[in-house]
């Protein structure tokens, strides 16, 4: 190991759609968590590995915390809180284009054991009208122990005000040996990845409750010989609806709607894979999969 390097494992917290998967794929340079504008996109702990100079930092996108009493999202939160806890650092991520409120509140009081370890950002100062001002007086009120140079105004879209950021969780980092090979940018095997981006493409086309309401399943992946092509990863998948009136709807007129997931997919898939890419897309319906414990455990990672 080299001298002074670090490694450390840092869980990013915050409201739904504050723009944590957004950010992990910048620090990244590379997709790593699917983006959408619907709220509870992130249902794992998804982890992207920076490797510079200074060592590697470990980024866990955690499933947004808000209030609820459905069980799906109950599970969510839990996946969120275990890898908080776990953390050598914790990055909350705010809106400021959203004033703090109650949910807000909530987090912030969540997070107050762990102040000693927490890096703040507040995302989106790109956005005409963000109101950062006031929430970092919400910041200073509800951590009045937190340093000034532990608090950070970001634009993960636009890539701005990242670098100091990182540079400081570096600096927080203890002292190790890298958790990955360097030249990782994430942990997630291929038949994940593969979900996560199907599912992407279906969220951010379908109608707005439908995308609470489906997952993607992996049948079968199989990686062929395509002669002088190389190598082609031939896959089978499904999205799972959970009532069968919404079959149809993910279908589209004449099949339009899973054709245009299915080619959306296919064009991510073909730039983050080496091999050319064969996808076999289809739609099925698992009644009230997230009532389903045992279901739930497995999308959840656990």
């Amino acid at each position: 190991m080299e001298e002074n390097q670090k490694a450390a494992f840092v869980a990013i917290a915050g409201r739904p759609s504050v723009g944590k998967s957004t950010l992990i794929n910048r620090l990244c340079g590379e997709k790593v968590s699917i983006v959408s504008r619907s709220p509870q996109t992130t249902r794992n702990a998804i982890r992207g590995i920076v490797n510079g100079t200074e060592g590697q930092i470990v980024f866990i996108d955690t499933p947004g915390r808000h209030i609820s009493a459905k069980k799906f999202n109950r599970k969510l939160l839990e996946v969120s809180g275990r890898s908080i806890e776990d953390a050598d650092i914790v990055l909350y991520l705010l809106d400021a284009t959203r004033v703090p409120g109650a949910e807000e509140s909530a987090i912030a009081d969540y997070l107050a054991p762990f102040s000693e370890r927490l890096v703040a950002a507040v995302n989106k100062m790109d956005i005409q009208g963000e109101s950062s001002a006031k929430t970092i007086d919400f910041l200073k009120s509800c951590f009045p122990t937190l340093p000034q140079d532990r608090i950070f105004k970001i634009s993960a879209a636009q890539n701005d005000g990242l670098n100091p950021l990182l540079k400081k969780i570096f600096d927080m980092s203890p002292t190790g040996e890298p958790f990955y090979p360097v030249d990782c940018y994430t942990d997630q095997d291929v038949q994940f990845r593969i979900a996560e981006i199907i599912r992407e493409k279906a969220v951010n086309r379908l109608r707005q409750e439908l995308p609470y309401s489906i997952y993607v399943e992996i049948a079968d992946a199989e990686l062929k010989d395509a002669g002088t092509d190389g190598e082609k990863l031939w896959v089978r998948a499904f999205i799972i609806t959970e009532r069968e009136s919404q079959k149809g709807m993910v279908v589209g007129k004449g099949g339009q709607m899973v054709k245009s997931i299915r080619l959306a997919a296919l064009k991510d898939l073909q730039r983050i894979f080496d091999w050319k890419i064969d996808l076999d897309l289809r739609i099925k319906t698992a009644n009230d999969w997230r009532s389903n414990d045992i279901l739930l455990k497995r999308i959840t990672g656990e």
